[in-house]
This record gives structure tokens, sequence and C-alpha cells, in this order.
């Protein structure tokens, strides 16, 4: 990582003239590292004196304390050398959900909610059901979902010790019971016999070689959540191909990828037998889900696994 020389601008010689609005021109500093800077310091000042970011607007003038001139000024040190916004707050909003974030999983982004608004809009209709989340990370998935489908029982699955344990902080926050957080390489930790309605992944997807890990948020969170073998596809494969074994007749498969390998999974998708194969796009109208249709209608060996 490139880390850069940060030429501090002095503060007033008393803490007390230290103010909101002061703090929100320091937005400038992150020029070179944030897209939205002025949201960046905004945010900062929300995670530090515990606000809305409504009340920076209305109470400018007030001065921020010792202790919290501190904690600013070291939260904004660390956004200036890259480090993610959520890591920093350890928070980060998903579907309206408040999630507890940290550096053993992805942090959340607004392009996932596809899968939810998808899954949503395929059981609709159905007031009960299972559903499951490979690789569950902060549980954002598994919880968006079963914050809007109460009926439904869900798993959340990570092989991550540490990515199951926040997704069950999260689950508990939120009060979410009927969501069920465990262990597991993908499906191993599953009984043959358990079958759901509906399978849902956001898996690695990114080719070891890929300019954009050394890029952005992606250079502090686990490679493991975001490389996979195959030009990014091995995981990929893996799900679908075992995924008729855990889905009923009719069931559904939603996978999310990157924008430039929907022809790729969507032909994973058939070769495996899924029909009513299609992808939908993101908010930036970039493939993004690929889903299916499983029929029941083909026998398959060696679904366990």
């Amino acid at each position: 990582m490139n880390i850069r020389r940060i030429n501090w601008r002095r503060w007033p010689s008393s803490v007390a003239e230290v103010t909101v609005a002061q703090c929100l021109r320091r937005s400038a500093e992150l020029t070179e590292v944030s897209d939205s800077p002025r949201l960046d310091v905004e945010l900062l000042l929300v995670f530090v004196l515990q606000r809305r970011r409504t009340w920076l607007y209305t109470w400018p003038e007030t001065a921020l304390t010792e202790a919290q001139l501190a904690l600013f000024e070291a939260a904004l040190a660390r956004r200036c050398l890259g480090e993610p916004l959520a890591h920093i707050t350890g928070e980060r909003e998903f579907w309206s959900l408040p999630l507890r974030v940290n550096s053993s999983t992805l942090i959340p982004r607004p392009d996932s909610e596809l899968l939810v608004e998808l899954a949503l809009a395929l059981t609709g209709d159905q007031p009960k059901g299972r559903a499951l989340d490979l690789g569950t990370g902060t549980g954002a998935l598994a919880l968006a979902f079963a914050s809007e489908r109460r009926g439904w029982e869900v798993t959340a699955l990570d092989a991550s010790p540490e990515a199951v344990a926040l997704a069950e902080e999260n689950r508990r926050r939120l009060d979410l019971e009927q969501v069920h957080c465990a262990c597991s390489d993908w499906y191993s930790a599953l009984e043959p016999a358990q079958l759901f309605d509906l399978i849902m992944s956001n898996p690695p997807y990114i080719a070891d070689n890929d300019v954009h890990l050394s890029r952005g948020d992606v250079r502090f969170e686990p490679r493991s959540a975001l490389v996979a073998e195959r030009d990014g596809l091995a995981d990929i494969e893996h799900i679908v191909d075992r995924a008729p074994g855990y889905l009923v007749s009719g069931g559904w498969l939603l996978v999310e990828h990157g924008w430039e390998q929907a022809e790729a999974v969507g032909a994973i998708f058939e070769r495996c037998g899924f029909q009513s194969v299609r992808t939908e796009q993101d908010l930036n109208g970039r493939d993004r889900v690929t889903l299916g249709r499983w029929s029941g209608e083909k026998v398959r060996e060696g679904d366990a696994g």
C-alpha cells in the first residue's frame, strides 16, 4: 500500500474553537482517496458525535470536546490512508438495516441489494419457506431477506468462524430469531435431505490477477472473500453444480457475479440443468445477478459437500 505524507492543518490553539463547521471543511483532505469526501467527513462526525447528519447542519457552530476531537482526528487519519469508512465506524447500512462490520468479511455494498429484491420478488406469494445464504459474511443477505419474510426459516452459512460470529451478532441485534448462522464450507455442514425453496449467494468471483484488488476498499478486505480460481468462476461453479441437491422442485438459485461474467455464469446454470435462466442488472446497469429455477427432473450424483 502506498502511504502518502499527510500535512495536517493546524487547529486553533483552543480546543473549544474547533467546531462542527470547521471539521466539515476538512473534507478536502480526502479527495485523493474518496469519491465522496464531504459525505465521508459527515459520516465520521456522525460516528464521533453520535448525532444524525441533519444535526451537523442545524448546530454547525457546536464545539467538539477534546475527546471528540481526538477521535475525529484519528478516524480522519485512517480514512486519509484509504481505510474503508465502514471499518472505521464499525457499521454499514444494508437494506436499511444497521450491520456491524469488521475486517473479517466483505463490506456490504448497495449493488448486492439486487439479490434481496429478486429473492423477495420470487417468493412474494409464499408466506412460509426455507432460504439458504451461502457465504453470508456479515449476514447481510440473510438478514435483509428475513426482515421482509418473517414466516421463512433462513440458514446463513460461511466458512469463516469470524464471519459467522459477526453474522450472529447482527442477527441478535436485529432480533431475527428465524435466522440460523453456522460455519460451513459452502454446503458441507448441511444434511443431504435439507431442501430449500431458495438459495442465494454473493461468492468470491474476482480473478487473482485482477488489477482492482490493489485499489479502493478491497485492499482492506479478506482476499478469501474476493478471489476465486479459474478466472473467478471456481466457487460459482461449485455452488451451481451442488445446488440441485439442496433445492425443492421449482426452487430458485440466485448468484451475484462480476459484470463481465454473465455469459459464463449463465452457461454454468444451463449446463447444470437449471431452467428460466436470466441475468439482472445492478444500480449501474451492469450485469450482476444470474438466477435459474430447478425443475427437479434431472437426477444428480455427488450432491453433498
